[in-house]
C-alpha cells in the first residue's frame, strides 16, 4: 500500500482554496461560489490576504476562474443527481469542500475523493480535528495519478461500482499530467457504466488566449515550475474533444471560458471576469 504518511497540501491547492474564500470575502455580492471552508482547512495566519498571490485586484481574473469552474461543475453535479446519478468522483481533489458544504446532495450519494496519499491524509486528520469528520459516504481514496496509479482498481476496493452511472470531475489536474497520462484517464473514464459523465479543465495553448491574459499565464507557468509543479500539457479544443473521441465517448462537448464568464458573470458592475485560457470538457458515456 502506498505511504500515507500525512504531508502539507501542495501550494496549488492552498492557492485554490484561498482564492475561493477571497472571492467571499473581497468581492461584491452575488457570489458565484461560496466557499470559506478551504480556508479553514489551510488556517493560514492572520496575513494570508498580504500574499502577494492573494491581491484582490491583480488576482481578479484567475480567481473568477477557479469560482467559476468550480460553480460549474457542480451544477453538473445537482443536475444529474437529480436524474438519478449517484456516484461522484473527484480526481486531484486537493482541498475540495464539496462533502463539507453540500451534505444535503452528498449524503445522498457516494462520493470519492481520490489525491496524492500524503496530502490526503493531511487532509483527513484535518477533518476530524476541526470537527467536520469524514462521513460514510465519502471515501477518501489515496492514489499517485503522476505516477500513472490505478484509480479505476483503488475505486473499486473503496466501494466504487462499475454498474452505477457516475460523474468524474478533474479540475486545475490536466496542466500537471503528460497527454498520455490523459488519455489513458478518458480511456478508462469512457469504459464506466452507461450515462456517466467526465468533466475536465484544461488549458489552452498561449497563442488561443486574449493578449491581455498571456502575460498572467506566463507568471503561473513561473510560479508552477518554481513551486516543483510545471505545467506540462496544453490542448486546444479541438485536440482535446478528439481526444475524447478516440478514447470511446460518443457525447462530447467543449464548453468555452467565455460561456462560463456570460453565465455566471453577467450583470456584474464590479468588472469581475474570468481570464482565457481555462476550458472544459464534457464527455457522456
Amino acid at each position: 500500500m502506498a505511504d500515507r504518511q500525512a504531508e502539507a497540501p501542495e501550494s496549488t491547492a492552498v492557492r485554490v482554496a484561498l482564492w475561493r474564500a477571497l472571492h467571499v470575502q473581497a468581492d461584491a455580492a452575488p457570489h458565484v461560489f461560496v466557499d470559506e471552508v478551504g480556508l479553514r482547512l489551510v488556517g493560514p495566519d492572520d496575513g494570508w490576504r498580504s500574499r502577494p498571490d492573494m491581491d484582490p485586484r491583480g488576482t481578479s481574473p484567475f480567481r473568477a476562474s477557479i469560482v467559476a469552474r468550480a460553480r460549474f461543475i457542480e451544477d453538473l453535479l445537482v443536475e444529474r443527481a437529480a436524474q438519478g446519478l449517484g456516484q461522484y468522483v473527484i480526481l486531484g481533489a486537493g482541498l475540495d469542500t464539496f462533502a463539507q458544504r453540500r451534505p444535503e446532495v452528498g449524503g445522498g450519494l457516494r462520493v470519492f475523493e481520490v489525491d496524492q496519499p500524503g496530502p490526503q491524509a493531511w487532509k483527513g486528520a484535518r477533518l476530524v480535528e476541526l470537527g467536520y469528520g469524514v462521513p460514510d459516504w465519502l471515501r477518501l481514496v489515496p492514489v499517485d495519478l503522476e505516477a500513472g496509479g490505478d484509480w479505476l482498481k483503488q475505486l473499486s476496493v473503496a466501494g466504487f461500482s462499475d454498474r452505477r452511472p457516475a460523474l468524474v470531475a478533474s479540475t486545475g489536474v490536466a496542466m500537471y499530467l503528460s497527454k498520455e497520462a490523459t488519455a489513458a484517464t478518458l480511456r478508462q473514464s469512457a469504459g464506466l457504466a452507461p450515462g456517466s459523465t467526465f468533466a475536465m479543465t484544461f488549458l489552452l495553448p498561449p497563442e488561443l488566449l486574449d493578449e491581455a491574459d498571456r502575460a498572467g499565464l506566463q507568471t503561473s507557468k513561473q510560479g508552477a515550475q518554481a513551486s516543483g509543479t510545471p505545467f506540462v500539457s496544453f490542448y486546444t479544443p479541438d485536440e482535446m474533444v478528439a481526444l475524447a473521441r478516440e478514447a470511446g465517448f460518443t457525447d462530447v462537448r467543449h464548453v468555452p471560458g467565455a460561456l462560463l464568464a456570460e453565465r455566471y458573470f453577467s450583470g456584474r458592475t464590479d468588472g469581475l471576469r474570468p481570464s482565457s485560457g481555462e476550458d472544459i470538457l464534457v464527455a457522456t458515456t
